[in-house]
């Protein structure tokens, strides 16, 4: 999904998820288009849902169980993809395991490699990106925030940030305390949970986050 003509982020969806369901896929998701900028309005995860509804009812070729079987292009790529994953799988086994990679953050900072590197080859335009880097309009293409999507009117904004500092006043004697039992789960390597329901009770979640920062420390990644 990209911010820059989002209405186009449809058209990208609608070929991922003929990609997918060519491949017999058995859950599909298809993104909105504008969640690039925002949570997902009602008219736009109803195009998302159309675009699954008319391939499944309406394309006649995806009615039928892997139409693209035998064409040399698909069983390249297919054979590409299955080595690539199989080599990952043995990255993986190599740091003990699904639980044993994510102990050194292996997963996440693999994510993190490919998204800058997709960023990388968006930015110096080495990827083509219709509307977002090549084909831009004559406006340039900027992001667009179309008025629908931003919800909350100012009223409604002070009134969430008021509520948030009466909590604070309010629970100010018991805070200190539920956030100290729940630094000390954190530290001890206990289960959190308990101490956490409790803390939710009458601490916000910024207060939480913020204690567990104290103990734990702030992910940060290394550029």
């Amino acid at each position: 999904m990209h911010a820059q003509e989002i209405d186009f982020n449809d058209i990208r969806t609608t070929l991922q998820a003929l990609y997918a369901i060519y491949d017999n896929c058995n859950s599909l998701h298809t993104n909105a288009y504008d969640e690039a900028i925002t949570t997902p309005t009602e008219e736009s995860v109803r195009r998302a849902m159309a675009i699954q509804l008319i391939i499944n009812r309406e394309l006649g070729l995806a009615k039928n169980e892997n139409p693209l079987q035998g064409a040399f292009v698909i069983e390249e790529l297919t054979d590409l993809v299955e080595e690539a994953v199989l080599l990952e799988f043995d990255r993986i086994t190599e740091r003990g395991g699904v639980l044993g990679a994510m102990e050194t953050m292996y997963q996440r900072g693999k994510i993190q490699e490919e998204s800058l590197y997709y960023e990388t080859l968006k930015h110096t335009g080495e990827f083509p990106i219709i509307g977002v880097n090549t084909f831009l309009s004559s406006k340039g293409s900027p992001t667009v925030m179309p008025k629908e999507v931003i919800r909350a009117t100012e009223e409604e904004k002070e009134y969430q940030i008021k509520m948030l500092q009466d909590l604070h006043v309010r629970n100010a004697d018991r805070t200190k305390e539920l956030l100290r039992n729940l630094q000390v789960s954190a530290i001890r390597n206990e289960n959190m949970f308990d101490t956490m329901m409790e803390a939710a009770k009458y601490c916000s979640l910024g207060q939480i986050t913020s204690s567990l920062f104290e103990v734990g420390g702030q992910y940060r990644r290394n550029m």
